[in-house]
């Protein structure tokens, strides 16, 4: 007897209601897509998904599975009938394979049919062991926990549990506009929308001559760093250049930030509708600049009544980074090439901004056509499992 199985737990998903069946499948799907390149079996139930391991790795299997939505905890398992003497020769013969000298066990019977309880599954078990092995019980810190969960279709044996990355399965909340700078917080940002099942269509303002090509290498290859969780990635570059000069002719100094992010939200807001996405993303964190100011997001988010969502909102800087270099993206965000964001910052941009005041600015030119202008001229780039196809 092995531990042969990956066992999967919901997590979240065991809180759906009616919907429940539907985030299941999609988490299954998704499960599915994730280890394609281990061809396993994969098989979904109301409770849990089950992948047989086969020849695969069991710790390349659990890795590749933690970077899956959805998942709650993942479990390595045996599988064995439900006759209590099958169950406690499974049960000697896998924790004679583990490490140690002293055990538990932790039994749940969803079966109520079982004519056998929780407690009296752990003490048959428990003592079969202890008559047929140097193993000691310890009931507060055991070396090992072997967990029997006795089900309609079986019992499952577990000595190993592994995190999963939680959330909701990919894809099943929707899908939104990110805006995608190339600096640190708006991957973090994508990633915290991933995990909450939101499919990410990124959206990157470019002013070149005044910015570099290399931004976009940069957000290339951020994008592939993002394909572990979601496997194509669409990156529309707005050739903002134009709409940003305007503004700086303008616009006074200290109001322009404000007064190019209100132009932004104007187009992320077109584009997004336009692509059927529900709601615009960006990687705001209150207070770490002018421009995010909660004074700067009244102002900001003034020119729309579509949703945004600032996943970072509350987050500090140093967790930010943290992340960042989880996901891999933080060495690729500190390339030294700056967006337009960074190119064109003011000395001393207003903190906090009124709405009267950006309405007085925005009436000194005609930005419409600009606005309209930045939006059919978007150009595409793909990110499709870690490198870039064309359409």
């Amino acid at each position: 007897m092995t531990f042969d199985t990956l066992q999967i737990h919901y997590g979240e998903l065991s809180t759906k209601g009616e919907n429940r069946i539907q985030f299941i499948r999609k988490l299954v799907h998704n499960v599915r897509v994730a280890l394609k390149q281990f061809d396993v079996e994969v098989k979904g139930t109301r409770d849990h998904i089950l992948v047989q391991i086969g020849h695969n790795s069991v710790e390349k299997l659990v890795a590749r599975l933690q970077e899956v939505s959805g998942i709650q905890r993942i479990s390595l398992v045996a599988k064995t009938g439900k006759d209590i003497n099958e169950i406690k020769e499974a049960a000697l013969s896998l924790i004679e394979q583990e490490k140690g000298k002293t055990f538990k066990i932790d039994t749940k019977r969803s079966d109520k049919t079982y004519p056998l309880d929780s407690y009296g599954i752990c003490v048959a078990v428990a003592d079969h062991i202890l008559d047929y092995s140097s193993w000691e019980v310890d009931l507060h810190n055991p070396d090992v926990l072997m967990k029997i969960s006795l089900r309609q279709e079986g019992c499952f044996l577990s000595c190993h549990d592994y995190p999963g990355a939680g959330g909701y399965p990919l894809g099943m909340n929707g899908k939104v506009t990110m805006l995608l700078s190339g600096g640190i917080d708006s991957p973090v940002a994508a990633y915290a929308l991933l995990r909450r099942g939101l499919l990410v269509d990124c959206l990157h303002f470019a002013s070149p001559p005044y910015t570099q090509m290399a931004v976009l290498d940069k957000l290339k290859d951020i994008c592939a760093k993002l394909n572990v969780y979601q496997n194509d990635i669409r990156i529309q570059v707005v050739p903002f250049t134009k709409l940003q000069e305007a503004i700086y002719k303008y616009v006074p100094e200290p109001y322009c930030i404000t007064i190019m992010r209100r132009m932004m939200v104007r187009i992320a807001e077109k584009v997004a509708k336009k692509n059927h996405c529900l709601a615009i993303a960006t990687g705001e964190s209150i207070g770490q600049v002018a421009s995010q100011t909660l004074e700067s997001m009244i102002a900001i988010n003034e020119v729309t009544n579509f949703p945004v969502l600032r996943p970072l909102a509350v987050l500090d800087k140093l967790s930010i980074i943290d992340t960042s270099k989880k996901i891999g993206t933080y060495e690729i965000s500190i390339r030294p090439y700056e967006d337009c964001c960074t190119i064109f910052k003011p000395k001393k941009p207003k903190t906090k901004p009124r709405i009267d005041e950006c309405e007085k600015y925005e009436a000194l030119f005609d930005y419409a056509p600009l606005v309209d202008e930045a939006v059919e001229g978007i150009t595409n780039i793909y990110i499709s499992e870690g490198k870039e196809v064309k359409e």
